[in-house]
């Protein structure tokens, strides 16, 4: 990397070295006796990719650890969090920091644009580094799987970022849904209506824009083909674009899904199929449809029967149902929960305000005792398994089966009304070879994750 991409001035690092020698004085035993040896008040030395945006809740979620090594791409979005954190050494390549960083490092936050989950994840636990992931945990299945195969091969303790699943309210949900509350469960209706259509912008691709002095583009690209900088992509935006973002489904199903995905033990869907608004993969798959229902078939397992999982997203609302009171509405974000004996209703993180409906059944059903441990705080969940040798709730062994089911589905947006069979143990579609294309998309050179 050139002078002109170094993370800090020189200036700026000497003034906070003092700091910095103190903070890197404190070796937990996590790096000189391994994590069986860790006792939970020593503090972790953490490094946080990815800075400005979602960052900042890894920041505070760890504020209580050494936070010694911070990364963005864009400095201007760094400069806050740096402020308060002056002791830390800032990097803008996380390769840089994870490089120099090595001995220091226990554990690492990836909060990057989706794009670059996987990249910088698989850097940090091939280092032994435990690492928190935001949501949705990669940009492919094939990413996903990898990621779940790394944490294994390395041993590391890992989270992803859907902090609903350390609320007290999932752990409801899944307590009344296994009391038989409802019944067996049949079909699950769940939504969010951000929109994450961008079709009206595909004109502007072409526009020719200056690259902000602050950020290293190419950096920012990481692993996805080059293309012209254009603020429509950064910052914050690039959620609507599917080179880089999973679009409303890939934002928001690993919250609103999560609670039915633990309760009912899903796994992995058997088919899914797409129907899709004023949407043509040829033209406009560079962004999302407007509106989609996704719909996903899982097989019985277990004692449970099968299940149909439909997904609405933006302008796609759930069905009303018939005993829903007056005055009580659909939820926009969140889920209709149907069972052979009653219905269900929450909001968007870890089944919110979950409640039975009618009120009259709600009112009738006798609460079971709690049966599930409650957690203090997501960031909190991981960190205690670090230093206790135990397992997050939302390791990659569970978000990667729940981030692949919006993977599943932005590729059956791709091949809209074709019922796709899913063979989760092959990972591969076996009725679709057009379909098993973008299971694993070509990374730009460089960018592999092998």
């Amino acid at each position: 990397m050139n002078k002109a991409n170094e993370s800090i001035s020189r200036r700026r690092f000497l003034k906070g070295t003092t700091g910095s020698l103190a903070a890197f004085t404190i070796v937990p035993s996590f790096v000189l006796g391994g994590r069986a040896g860790a006792a939970p008040s020593d503090k972790l030395n953490i490094g946080i990719i990815g800075v400005g945006g979602r960052g900042d809740a890894s920041v505070k979620g760890c504020s209580g650890e050494n936070i010694i090594a911070l990364c963005d791409v864009d400095r201007s979005r760094m400069a806050k969090t740096y402020q308060a954190y002056p002791a830390a050494k800032a990097y803008q390549d996380f390769r840089k920091m994870l490089d120099e960083m090595d001995n220091r490092l226990d554990a690492v936050a990836v909060c990057t644009p989706d794009h670059t989950h996987a990249v910088a994840a698989i850097d940090a636990m091939r280092r032994g580094k435990h690492v928190y992931c935001e949501k949705p945990l990669a940009h492919s299945i094939y990413e996903i799987r990898e990621l779940m195969k790394a944490a294994h091969t390395y041993n590391v303790v890992t989270q992803l970022g859907n902090q609903g699943h350390s609320f007290d309210s999932i752990r409801t949900f899944c307590e009344w849904i296994w009391d038989g509350a409802i019944g067996n469960v049949t079909e699950v209706h769940a939504a969010c209506n951000a929109n994450h259509c961008r079709i009206s912008q595909l004109s502007k691709r072409d526009e020719v824009h200056e690259v902000p002095a602050e950020l290293d583009w190419d950096l920012w690209l990481g692993p996805v083909q080059y293309r012209r900088y254009n603020p429509m992509y950064h910052p914050g935006r690039w959620r609507a674009w599917m080179p880089f973002g999973s679009g409303t489904i890939g934002d928001w199903i690993c919250h609103v899904v999560d609670p039915v995905f633990w309760a009912l033990d899903l796994g992995a869907p058997t088919s899914v199929q797409a129907d899709v608004d004023d949407y043509d993969p040829k033209k406009h798959s560079d962004t999302f449809p407007i509106g989609s229902v996704i719909t996903f078939q899982f097989a019985v397992k277990g004692k449970r029967g099968p299940v149909k999982l439909c997904w609405y997203s933006s302008q796609r609302k759930i069905p009303r149902p018939v005993d829903l009171e007056p005055g009580r509405n659909v939820p926009d974000t969140g889920a209709i929960v149907i069972g052979d004996k009653g219905k269900i209703k929450y909001g968007s993180h870890g089944a919110s305000s979950v409640r039975i409906f009618p009120e009259e059944k709600m009112r009738a059903y006798k609460l079971p005792d709690p049966s599930l441990p409650r957690v203090k705080g997501h960031h909190q969940d991981w960190l205690k398994a670090i230093k206790t040798g135990g397992r997050a709730g939302s390791n990659f062994d569970y978000g990667g089966p729940l981030t692949e089911l919006a993977r599943l589905g932005i590729i059956a947006m791709l091949l809209p009304g074709r019922k796709l069979e899913w063979d989760g143990p092959n990972m591969r579609f076996t009725n679709c070879d057009e379909a098993n294309q973008l299971i694993n998309p070509p990374s730009r050179q460089g960018w592999a994750l092998s």
